[in-house]
């Protein structure tokens, strides 16, 4: 799909220079001569290296969309993630790069999303929150309980996180994914 340059917004994919590219940054820029223009930072999305362009309103450039599949989290072998289409029963193996530091929340029989272009996966997505079991919590320091204060502990997959005193060993929680932070204590 074409779009013109002035509207590319952060998030939007697009095909330039014969790569792929993420909008992370826009600025819309009138300057005091000549015309206005879109000063766009770009992340490829294969290599990561970034790009700062700028897209006049008579430039077009083609606006590209992912296919997002949900698959099954299946196992992880080093360095290599297999995740199982929950329609077809196909497996997938990709990098773990392609999920980055979430993917210690991965969990048996999660449901995440795929993105990916013309069959090649680009992005792993997991659920926003999971629940996770804290294994091992610091003890409540008396006189701390006037503030909002928090104390460490570690999950059941190994991440240190920071909970209320009110939480101990053993309790279920539910933690934020992409910030690895503590929401609150699990419903059982």
């Amino acid at each position: 799909m074409k779009i013109n340059g002035n509207e590319i917004r952060p998030g939007n994919l697009i095909e330039h220079k014969g790569a792929l590219w993420r909008a992370v940054k826009c600025q819309a820029v009138k300057p005091g001569k000549g015309g206005a223009f879109n000063q766009v930072e770009l992340k490829d999305i294969r290599t990561g290296t970034k790009l700062n362009e700028r897209f006049r309103a008579s430039e077009t450039v083609e606006r590209v969309r992912l296919e997002q599949n949900e698959y099954t989290y299946l196992f992880a072998d080093g360095d290599m993630i297999t995740f199982m289409d929950s329609e077809t029963f196909e497996q997938i193996t990709v990098n773990a790069e392609l999920v980055g530091e979430p993917a210690v929340f991965l969990q048996d029989g999660m449901v995440v999303t795929i993105e990916s272009f013309e069959g090649e996966p680009l992005a792993v997505t997991l659920p926003e929150h999971v629940v996770c079991q804290i294994v091992e919590a610091d003890a409540v320091v008396k006189g701390q309980t006037q503030s909002s204060s928090f104390k460490p502990a570690v999950l059941d997959n190994g991440v240190r996180i920071l909970v209320p005193p009110h939480i101990e060993s053993g309790t279920r929680v539910v933690v934020n994914t992409t910030e690895c932070t503590y929401l609150e204590r699990a419903k059982d």
